[in-house]
C-alpha cells in the first residue's frame, strides 16, 4: 500500500523487523531497572531543556505541571529507542550466525523468559 504511493520501490524485511521487535521487547522487560533509569534521565533532560526556553520564572511555574506530565510521556515513549537498537543488533547477530528463522524463534523464547523474570522480580519487590 505504501509502496504504491511512493514513486520509488523499496523492500521491507518483515522477518528482521519482527525479530528486532521481539528482541527489543525481551530486553525492555528483562532490563526494566535500566529502562526506568533511562526514563528518569530523559525526563530530567526534557525538563532542563524546556526550562531554558522560558525567560520569566512566573511564566515557567504557571504551566509547569502540564509540561512535566508531557515530558514524562515523551520520555517513556523515547525510552524504547536504545532497546530497539540493541534488539536489532541481537537479531542481526543471530541472523548472521544461525540463519534468518532463528531470530524470531529465539526472540519469542527471550520474551517469555524476560516476562517470567519480570513477574518474579515484581513479586519479590512487593513481598519486601
Amino acid at each position: 500500500m505504501l509502496t504504491e504511493i511512493l514513486p520509488f520501490s523499496f523492500e521491507l524485511d518483515t522477518i528482521a523487523i519482527a525479530g528486532a521487535s521481539l528482541w527489543s521487547l525481551a530486553l525492555y522487560l528483562g532490563f526494566s531497572p535500566v529502562n526506568q533509569w533511562v526514563i528518569e534521565q530523559l525526563n530530567r533532560w526534557f525538563n532542563f531543556a524546556e526550562r531554558s526556553l522560558y525567560t520569566s520564572q512566573t511564566e515557567f511555574e504557571k504551566t509547569r505541571k502540564g509540561r512535566e506530565a508531557q515530558n514524562a510521556f515523551y520520555a517513556s515513549l523515547l525510552s524504547i529507542t536504545p532497546f530497539l537498537v540493541v534488539g536489532a543488533l541481537c537479531n542481526w547477530g543471530l541472523e548472521i550466525s544461525l540463519g534468518e528463522s532463528w531470530g524470531i524463534s529465539t526472540g519469542i523464547l527471550a520474551c517469555m523468559g524476560a516476562g517470567i523474570y519480570e513477574l518474579g522480580r515484581r513479586d519479590g519487590e512487593s513481598s519486601d
